[in-house]
């Protein structure tokens, strides 16, 4: 039989890993198994050299099917994009069993290479972004297993994310009856140990299976989706092995007692998109410059746990101190139901028993020092409210001008410097007059909640918090709405028919008029969604959400005007605090005083709330431009492939990469792993090391025809859902429902068309929860799969007061 590079069919003991290109991801596999000694069937592989010609080579096809010694064979594709880390194909393209005879071969070969153009196959490649042109198809013909039992074997369990347990589905006779999900497998989870639980298999075939399955992982370095048969004699074939696709990435290793457990901490910032490499080494650095370097490394380590770009924190230590255990389901429930009932079941596992000692330690000097400046700094915010924001304002704009550097020819080391002190304003002592400020409104919006328990339900005191003035957020939508207040008719037009990104294109340019645009990003140009991770372009880098919405506002009628919306609700709100006093004075006099004047300060200072994270993007995004432009050097350096790839990098990275690293591999790496995480729907809420999807393990509760979240903001609203994934260029229509996955302030100015407002994640204390409540938009957040549960156009009703989402209209 020919062999090399450039047969048409090649023996499959002579194909490694590295031939994917000539024999496609299944056959590499296979023949690499065959290499390493595994029990694979004999077989040959049809090339892709031969899929270009466009004919089955019959001659060389049927001669290698007659060194295999004829009779029934197994013919299966092999594309060159399947059987990838991150793309599967599994069941995508045809395969063709007990093939028996010359014709029949070469018929079943066509047709594996016409499966490549199938629906089911050209569907899934546009799904997972893969590009159809290059891509080519081989055949694997394997001598025919007379199976007696056969079945499929995760090397981790795919449902769970434990790579502790292995799962196994089987059945008697061809595997294909489980792959297609035509006959009610027996299913085994392997642990530790393996017990004989009945079925099709015994003891010693799942013990078998699992030592395959360890051999296997360990040969390829992750977890296996593997296809196997035992034959009528008991011998165990491995008919196939790929990567399993779906799993989500483990946590780093750590020190400590193991399990540990990790909650997601991103979606309180508004982040269930992965953060770039360099997003999250910025966020550490940050944390380094609040807490000193003898405090960051403890810190960030439990703090800032980087998963698959996705940022989570290690609450191990705090479930086990006897000190804080009790706590952590009600400090939980700020992160919301889900997280809570987590926290709630972590109690009664006894790998997490109660033991002696504090979870951390504490930088107590630090924390003694800070205390005559917390109670000056919420002191003197309760005495004079009005000069403490004006202070908190005046800070801000310190840090914005002192943030930004003077462009000048420098060499791309200095640029790296400015880059790192770029966040030192931003900790310097000047952002407590930020903090104190804010954190008094928190403060005093918990006491006087307190103080009215017994007078007062939540959703009349949240009341109190609509049409919050101060709020930096809602006062950047509310200038927006003015940009659009103030077009005239031909500007409207044009701005409501040309696609969001067409416009961006042409503001660059310098095409278009002046709407009052180049104000408004001067002011808030620095933000954007997901504004945390530097990574990200702002506003003033791609202004087309900033133009989608302004399309969305062109929409609005007068009844719906934002700024009367927000008055309304402020008056609300006024209301709300002039009757809760009344009401409470009546029935205690002191109490009901004091209650009235905490109510009033929370409606003074609880809006400044937005105005810390309005401050760091300040900062952050300087240190975004001083690395773009060194990452221009680098590119021309030959040490990245563009400039736009620094930010697949770490901050020591980069500057490995400045003392002339290449660096070219390692970003492409990083950029094809971001691209794969940023596509998953889903993220876990919480996780334990062996990458147990604690939500997954736990009891579900009966369906009752509604979808239960946490309500965040009070209030009903009934109207068509609008599911977006991406605000950048969204549109939503007045009076329909947003259905996100998560918001933070880049998502803010689709409120102002939306009626309500459906996330799968949040925290009533997060950044669109709050704005939801001062625009007075009823908001229910933490609904798991919302965004998959719940289709465009839809009608749904959205109670926020009772925290459900109901299919259709009530009343």
């Amino acid at each position: 039989m020919p062999s090399g590079r450039g047969a048409v069919v090649v023996d499959l003991a002579e194909v490694d890993a590295g031939m994917t290109e000539l024999v496609g991801g299944k056959a590499a596999a296979l023949g690499e198994m065959l290499r390493a000694g595994f029990p694979v069937p004999d077989g040959f592989c049809v090339t892709t050299r031969a899929h270009r010609s466009g004919a089955v080579p019959a001659a060389d096809v049927l001669d290698a099917y007659r060194r295999l010694g004829s009779g029934p064979v197994a013919v299966r594709s092999s594309a060159t994009a399947e059987d990838l880390p991150d793309a599967s194909f599994a069941g995508q393209h045809d395969t063709f069993l007990d093939v028996d005879g010359p014709e029949a071969l070469l018929e079943a070969v066509q047709r594996c290479w016409d499966s490549l153009h199938g629906e089911r196959a050209v569907a899934y490649r546009e799904a997972n972004r893969i590009d159809h042109g290059p891509v080519r198809m081989a055949v694997v013909v394997q001598r025919m297993v007379d199976a007696g039992t056969a079945g499929v074997l995760f090397t981790a369990n795919p449902l769970t994310g434990s790579r502790a347990e292995m799962v196994v589905d089987a059945a008697p006779g061809l595997g294909t009856a489980v792959v297609d999900g035509s006959v009610n497998a027996d299913h085994y989870v392997l642990g530790n140990a393996v017990a004989d639980t009945g079925g099709c298999l015994g003891r010693a075939e799942l013990t078998a299976l699992r030592e395959l399955g360890s051999r296997l992982q360990e040969h390829f370095g992750i977890p296996q989706d593997v296809e196997w048969a035992f034959d009528r004699s008991g011998t165990l074939w491995a008919l196939q092995s790929r990567a399993i696709t779906t799993l989500f990435p483990l946590p780093p290793p750590s020190g400590g007692s193991q399990p540990r457990v990790y909650f997601e901490m991103g979606h309180m910032q508004g982040m269930l998109r992965p953060f770039t490499p360099l997003g999250m080494s910025a966020m550490r650095l940050a944390a380094e410059m609040w807490l000193g370097p003898s405090s960051a490394k403890t810190m960030t380590n439990t703090w800032i746990v980087d998963v698959g770009g996705h940022l989570y924190a290690d609450w191990t230590d705090f479930l086990r101190s006897r000190w804080t255990r009790k706590q952590i389901p009600a400090m939980m429930r700020t992160y919301g139901p889900r997280c809570e009932a987590i926290a709630l079941r972590l109690l009664e596992d006894p790998r997490f028993a109660p033991q002696r000692g504090m979870p951390l330690r504490l930088p107590w000097l630090k924390l003694v020092r800070l205390v005559p400046a917390a109670v000056a700094g919420i002191g003197g915010s309760l005495a004079r409210p009005e000069a403490a924001r004006a202070r908190a304002f005046h800070r801000v704009e310190e840090i914005r001008r002192e943030s930004a550097t003077a462009s000048r020819s420098i060499g791309t080391a200095e640029r790296f410097r400015l880059a790192e002190k770029a966040q030192e304003v931003y900790a310097g002592r000047e952002i407590a007059d930020v903090i104190w400020p804010m954190m008094t409104g928190l403060l005093v919006d918990r006491i006087a909640r307190g103080l009215l328990r017994d007078i007062a339900g939540e959703t009349e005191l949240d009341t109190v918090l609509r049409g919050l003035p101060h709020n930096i957020t809602t006062i950047m939508d509310l200038a927006l709405w003015q940009v659009v207040r103030d077009l005239d008719t031909a500007q409207r037009e044009l701005l409501s028919s040309t696609p969001p990104a067409e416009l961006a294109d042409r503001y660059r340019n310098g095409e278009l008029p002046d709407i009052g645009l180049t104000s408004f990003l001067a002011e808030y140009g620095n933000r954007c969604a997901a504004e945390v991770d530097i990574g990200v372009p702002r506003w003033a880098e791609d202004p087309a959400p900033v133009f989608a919405a302004i399309a969305n506002y062109l929409k609005i009628t007068d009844q719906q005007a934002p700024d009367e919306r927000f008055a309304r609700a402020a008056e609300q709100a006024e209301a709300a605090v002039g009757a809760l006093t009344a009401r409470a004075r009546r029935r205690h006099p002191v109490r009901g005083r004091l209650a009235g004047f905490l109510l009033r300060r929370t409606r003074q200072l609880t809006g400044l709330r937005e105005l810390a994270k309005f401050a760091w993007v300040h900062p952050l995004a300087e240190m975004r431009r001083q690395l773009l432009l060194a990452g221009e050097d680098l590119a021309a350096n030959g040490v990245l492939d563009r400039p736009g790839d620094v930010v697949f990098l770490e901050l020591e990275e980069i500057r490995a990469a400045i003392a002339g690293c290449d660096q070219r591999e390692l970003a492409r790496a990083r950029k094809a792993t971001y691209q794969r995480e940023i596509t998953r729907r889903q993220v876990p809420v919480a996780l334990l090391s062996d990458g147990t999807d604690l939500e997954a393990i736990a009891p579900r509760a009966a369906a009752d025809g509604a979808w239960t979240g946490l309500g965040a903001s009070p209030g009903t609203a009934t109207g068509r859902a609008r599911v977006i994934l991406d605000p950048a260029g969204a549109r939503i229509e007045p009076g329909e429902i947003l259905v996100a996955p998560t918001t933070d302030p880049g998502w803010t100015p689709l409120f102002m068309t939306a009626a309500g407002l459906v996330t799968e994640t949040g925290s009533p204390i997060a950044h669109g929860p709050t704005v939801a409540r001062e625009y007075g938009i009823p908001a229910v957040i933490c609904v798991r799969d919302a965004t998959r549960r719940i289709e465009t156009g839809q009608l749904i009703t959205v109670d926020g007061t009772a925290g459900t989402i109901t299919p259709g209209a009530i009343g």
